[in-house]
């Protein structure tokens, strides 16, 4: 598929999906949002790419949406979009507009190589990772536009940043430094600009050689399922998973790699 305002890459087993409207710090439009969500699908089916990558071009991941696509948004649009299947294997939670991410059985980790702003930072919570420059600076912006916590924001946020926070970012829609960010959870790792790229691919790397496939399927859904869950219906399911897991050539590969001393060859089944 031609894409018109992302980039798609696939290398070294990496899936690099990169937002492409750097004259317009990567301002959200639907054609974006069309463009993402075909590469996210085509990379979560592609049995090369064990890791996905979303970043900005330019100086910044994404501004939030393009204000003059939003100048003229019918209402009716945003009921339309709530519901667009991604996996039906997966509960109906991660089957919304942006919250599909957790649906896919890789990891995906968000580069934040600039601002990160609105729906951008929606699209950054629902990546597993984040990854960002110490320049990068973050806002909710939502309520300094008459806007409400959109896109599950008010789900997601105090899930990662706690309670307090999250109502502190949400309400001032305040800009937050890379510090901070890092301080309250909002961000994983940070790196010096020149080498966020290096350093997260890295891992990116370590991940795609090292770890078994089927394992962080696995684990990821255990863990955005738990929300949902009780302790008990969570010990229960993971007592089923590793059964399966037993069973599996990637954990005979584990084993055998590890006691032969060589890196493993893990094919994810």
């Amino acid at each position: 598929m031609s894409y018109q305002h992302i980039l798609y890459e696939v290398s070294d087993r990496i899936a690099t999906i990169t937002l492409n409207r750097p004259d317009r710090m990567n301002a959200w439009t639907a054609i974006m949002e069309r463009d993402v969500r075909h590469a996210m699908e085509a990379a979560s089916n592609d049995d090369d790419v064990r890791v996905i990558i979303l970043t900005g071009a330019g100086r910044g991941f994404c501004a939030g949406a393009d204000m003059d696509a939003l100048k003229g948004i019918d209402p009716n649009e945003v009921r339309r979009g709530e519901s667009i299947p991604f996996d039906m294997n997966r509960r109906a939670d991660w089957q919304t507009r942006y919250a599909y991410y957790p649906a896919i059985k890789k990891p995906v980790i968000a580069m934040l190589n600039g601002a990160t702003a609105g729906i951008g930072l929606v699209h950054a919570l629902y990546c597993d990772l984040r990854f960002a420059a110490d320049s990068a600076v973050f806002t909710t912006a939502f309520a300094r536009r008459g806007l409400i916590a959109e896109h599950g924001i008010s789900w997601m946020l105090p899930r990662i940043v706690g309670h307090a926070n999250a109502l502190d970012l949400l309400m001032s829609a305040r800009r937050v430094s890379a510090a901070e960010a890092l301080r309250i959870g909002l961000v994983n790792r940070l790196s010096r600009p020149e080498k966020l790229r290096e350093e997260t691919y890295a891992y990116a790397r370590d991940l795609a050689d090292f770890v078994s496939p089927s394992a962080i399927a696995v684990i990821k859904r255990q863990v955005y399922d738990v929300p949902f869950q009780t302790l008990a219906e969570a010990t229960i399911d993971a007592n089923r998973e590793m059964q399966i897991a037993l069973k599996g050539n990637d954990f005979r590969e584990g084993v055998a790699s590890f006691v032969e001393k060589r890196p493993p060859r893990f094919t994810g089944t």
